[in-house]
């Protein structure tokens, strides 16, 4: 027996001992077991001097059993003694590995004692790995994955999407199938000059105004407005037969009416339908549009003659020419979608941004012309190759062939090499292939029938709280966070600075590896959100050991420090 109790305060147990500690193995972080009576209360010793031992009390063991937290505290007249290891096994787990279990790493308190964890309890959930730059993250996530694809129970069915932000992975993962024939490891990349590996190419017609918006770095909802308008335009203006041709006049038309009716002067109406004109025509509706009159004819060009008196004598013919085009009939909301490019969009937002009057108001023209300008920068910019997609996919049939490699096998695990574009625009692919992926799973008839996994690198970059909420009314990760478990979606962050992820995000995580954090405001974070966390177990996570981790969460009965192998 380690001593007898003389103190109980709240959820604290102060032991005077009866051993010599001098004579002892190390003591510090061990779990005790009091007993009392067939009860078995289960305790970590907290801190040690020469007399006494101060012991947190954690959980008990009831009918073979570990349950944290406890119903009755321990009594003055409890025997104290250190855990045997038939009752660490019911904490920790068994230390040889079985189906259904992955190794995770040694303990740093139970010298070879192996860490392994229940495949599904830390995998049905979201989960998180933290730690300062250079504390092992990276090295957690490749030994994981490794540890779980080379196991006996070796998991053919997943979909694991990984968002690798520094092109670390490829080499920890590019072995699997020489492990197993069985499973197949896929690496696309946004590195425009690889040979080896696949291109990332992302089809903008799977986008969707939503995305596009996010695209495009839209600010304003009516922006987003006019991207679904010119967006339903582009099955119509794809189209060469005459119904498309008179949905262009009547747009062109419509804007050309609108521009009389401002009541400006007759050189300012002059002016602003030639220049509409100019560039927005067909061989219908142009400048050179003949208007017969009894004796004569003249041209649209002619009949906007304005004299010194700033008169438009023929404004009339002019608004009869123009009315001829505008037609209430057409009706092209059900067009079936097609394949475009960034510059068919841009054509199509062309006539989006007339119709909507850019030629007529200044108001409208401060907010309207951003996505035309954003438009053509992407277009000449380095990143419009992403989106060089030509032949129609749906939404299922892209990510069916995200996982495919190119002998035709399914791939289990998808890594997305982004080191090669910035922040900001890998941010919105992150954000768009994710979406993307929710949506397949989410539309489903076969609700949850498959996982898929999406593991996010440096996720305090791409998982924040921006704008999205206030455009779109939701942010797709707290939409996955909240909702993507019944669909069978799951995700994986791993970060350095867990207090800038969304906060809404982040709290629906089940299972945390956390490895040294310095910084008071994580810690603080991380204190007031992870379950058995407490002010001594953040001292610890400070002084960590690079490769060494604090597990918290449902897959884990207590708070585990673990010694990770490398990958």
């Amino acid at each position: 027996m380690l001593g007898k109790i003389v103190e109980i305060f709240e959820d604290k147990v102060k032991i005077k001992m009866s051993i010599d500690i001098k004579l002892q193995p190390s003591l510090s972080n061990l779990h005790v077991v009091f007993e009392e009576d067939g009860k078995k209360v289960v305790g970590e010793i907290d801190a040690i001097d020469e007399e006494y031992l101060n012991i947190i009390i954690i959980g008990e063991i009831i009918a073979n059993m570990y349950f944290p937290g406890v119903t009755k505290k321990p009594s003055f007249k409890a025997d104290v003694r250190v855990i045997n290891m038939d009752e660490l096994v019911l904490i920790l787990g068994p230390s040889t590995p079985s189906n259904g279990t992955f190794y995770l790493g040694e303990s740093s308190i139970y010298n070879n004692y192996a860490i392994n964890v229940g495949i599904n309890n830390f995998f049905s959930n979201h989960f998180a790995i933290i730690g300062n730059s250079g504390s092992g993250k990276s090295c957690a996530t490749a030994t994981i994955f490794q540890n779980l694809f080379y196991s006996n129970n070796i998991p053919v069915n997943s979909n694991i999407f990984v968002f690798d932000a520094y092109g670390e992975y490829h080499n920890a993962f590019a072995g699997f199938n020489q492990i197993n024939p069985n499973i197949c490891y896929k690496n696309i990349t946004t590195n425009p000059n690889a040979t080896d590996d696949e291109q990332l190419r992302v089809p903008l017609w799977l986008l969707g105004a939503e995305g596009i918006a996010m695209l495009l770095d839209v600010d304003d909802p009516k922006q987003i407005h006019i991207i679904e308008k010119t967006l339903n335009l582009l099955p119509i203006l794809s189209r060469n037969d005459a119904s498309v041709v008179a949905y262009k006049n009547n747009i062109i038309a419509r804007c050309l009416r609108d521009i009389v009716l401002t009541g400006k002067s007759a050189s300012q109406v002059r002016n602003q339908i030639m220049s509409v004109l100019t560039y927005y025509n067909t061989n219908d509706l142009n400048l050179d549009l003949k208007i017969v009159e009894p004796g004569y004819t003249r041209t649209l060009k002619q009949c906007l003659y304005v004299d010194d008196n700033d008169s438009m004598l023929s404004i009339e013919k002019v608004v009869g020419a123009i009315t001829q085009f505008i037609s209430d009939d057409l009706d092209y909301k059900n067009a079936e979608p097609v394949p475009f490019t960034l510059e068919d969009f841009d054509k199509a937002l062309s006539f989006a941004l007339i119709s909507e009057g850019i030629l007529k108001s200044d108001k409208v023209y401060d907010y309207a012309n951003l996505l035309a300008v954003r438009t053509n920068s992407l277009i000449e910019g380095r990143y419009s190759v992403y989106f060089d997609c030509h032949e129609y996919v749906t939404e299922n049939g892209y990510i069916h062939n995200l996982m495919t490699t190119s002998d035709g096998r399914k791939a289990q695990i998808v890594n997305f090499n982004i080191n090669y574009i910035d922040d900001r625009f890998a941010k919105v692919l992150v954000k768009l292939l994710s979406k993307a992926i929710f949506n397949i799973s989410a539309n489903s008839l076969n609700r949850a029938s498959s996982a898929y996994h999406i593991i996010i690198e440096e996720a305090h970059i791409y998982v924040k709280n921006d704008t999205d909420t206030k455009l779109f009314g939701y942010n797709i990760f707290d939409r996955i966070a909240k909702e993507g478990r019944k669909y069978g979606v799951l995700l994986g962050f791993v970060t350095q600075r867990p207090s800038e992820i969304s906060e809404t995000s982040i709290s629906q995580c089940s299972n945390f590896l956390i490895f040294r954090t310095m910084h008071a405001r994580d810690l603080n974070y991380l204190e007031t959100m992870m379950p058995n966390a407490t002010t001594d177990t953040m001292d610890i996570i400070k002084t960590l050991q690079p490769g060494t981790c604090m597990t918290f969460g449902s897959a884990f009965k207590i708070p585990i420090s673990v010694k990770l192998q490398m990958p």
